[in-house]
């Protein structure tokens, strides 16, 4: 099931089409109200949303929908402003796409989400979705890397530096606070807390997210790159550290990012 929040006609036939095609049932909606409520009468697996919609804006869409619903959003937008995509995914998104996009990009990034772990015990199984055309990039070489087929994972509860995070129940707590993440920092943190000093590339993140164990090739962009740096700040000011004199997370300039030890 997949909702569409978008006040565009021809936009809205456009991906109800792309859904469609990948064996989605789609309903739609021309306001945030309206899509809203369809979210909350469906149980969609997936909700595209557009912000500049006609009575309230797709961040207050995106607040009210994480609410009650654990869908993954895939927010679209004729905006490309740094702080529209910040805002975007710190309100609870999972990803973001400026228009005009490309129908293949869609389906790729839908594709991705619906490859990672729901969290919802009543999730639905997700239909199996049509693949992008993928190409082969390099990763960095530089300092001590890890790909995720090599990381020693962690399982159960784990301490670090004020941290306690546990991977069984998905929660994470800070000097005995617990920390509000979305599904996609959640996951960001447990990479890190996996990889110990190593260092994960923002590429391997990327794959991560997707939900790929291994590198199989499949074509990650500036934009996949840059959404790693965006959930990172998130993450970090959830958890009140300083990029400067990090607590937790250390950046790898023109790397990645590995834990402080």
């Amino acid at each position: 099931m997949a909702v569409i929040i978008e006040d565009d006609e021809d936009i809205r036939e456009l991906i109800s089409v792309i859904l469609n095609q990948s064996g989605f049932d789609v309903h739609t909606a021309k306001n945030g109200a309206q899509g809203v409520e369809a979210v909350r009468a469906t149980k969609p697996a997936i909700v595209t949303l557009d912000l500049g919609l006609p009575d309230i804006d797709g961040f207050e869409v995106a607040r009210r929908i994480r609410l009650f619903s654990d869908a993954y959003i895939i927010m679209l937008t004729g905006r490309a402003d740094e702080m529209d995509t910040l805002l975007g995914l710190e309100t609870g998104a999972d990803d973001y796409l400026t228009k005009p996009f490309r129908p293949r990009e869609l389906r790729a990034r839908i594709s991705a989400m619906m490859r990672r772990p729901r969290i919802a015990a009543d999730a639905s199984p997700v239909p199996l979705m049509e693949s992008a055309e993928v190409v082969a990039l390099p990763v960095p070489a530089s300092g001590p890397l890890v790909d995720s087929a090599d990381r020693d994972v962690v399982s159960g509860p784990h301490s670090h530096n004020g941290l306690v995070f546990d991977s069984a129940d998905r929660t994470a707590m800070v000097d005995g606070n617990e920390l509000e993440l979305t599904r996609s920092e959640f996951d960001l943190l447990h990479a890190l807390v996996d990889s110990g000093k190593q260092v994960r590339t923002k590429s391997d993140l990327v794959r991560r997210l997707r939900g790929e164990e291994y590198d199989v090739g499949s074509f990650i962009s500036d934009s996949d790159e840059r959404t790693i740096e965006v959930h990172m700040a998130n993450l970090r000011r959830k958890m009140g550290d300083n990029p400067r004199d990090p607590r937790w997370i250390k950046t790898v300039r023109g790397v990645g990012y590995r834990l402080v030890h």
